[in-house]
């Protein structure tokens, strides 16, 4: 009987405690972004996205993309930053693809070096990295990655990003 009465509670406060947690959940209000000119529109959501991201650094890195590929770079770099006092090795990955997909490939390739330096047996992310290097022309650097991506042994996804930049295609990230 008490087991089953133990259940009973556990399964109620879950219950309550998610639907607690439902109710609670902020919705963004209409008047943040409807009947505003494009580009403030789409900053008063950017605000609320950066503020919707917390301390997440894939999240603030995504608000960050948004603002570097919408041509506010100084925003873009201020976040980009702010990540970069303490980042994870994908927070630098993911900030060197989002200056290389915004055309700044003076702001992705230290960044993209740097990863490739800090994690050199990353496989995949290598070879994704040699095939940017290839498709920004510098293909002794792009090979060099390449051969030390492929000595890890094989992976589809290595061999797919090699072809990629062989062939002008950016690769899959």
């Amino acid at each position: 009987m008490k087991k089953s009465w133990l259940v009973a509670t556990g399964v109620l406060v879950f219950v309550f405690g998610v639907g607690t947690g439902m109710a609670a959940k902020k919705t963004l209000d209409a008047n943040t972004y409807t009947g505003m000119e494009k580009t403030a529109a789409g900053k008063a959501l950017l605000t609320e996205a950066l503020a919707q991201a917390g301390k997440g650094s894939w999240e603030r890195i995504g608000v960050g993309r948004v603002y570097l590929l919408a041509g506010m770079k100084e925003e873009a770099k201020a976040i980009f930053d702010a990540v970069l006092v303490k980042p994870d090795a994908s927070d630098i990955l993911r900030i060197a693809r989002a200056y290389r997909e915004a055309g700044d490939w003076q702001s992705a390739k230290p960044l993209f070096d740097r990863f490739a330096a800090e994690n050199p047996k990353d496989q995949n992310d290598i070879a994704e990295i040699g095939a940017y290097m290839m498709l920004a022309g510098d293909r002794a650097r792009a090979e060099a990655l390449f051969a030390q991506s492929f000595s890890r042994g094989e992976s589809i996804w290595a061999t797919l990003a090699a072809a990629a930049g062989y062939l002008g295609v950016v690769p899959q990230d």
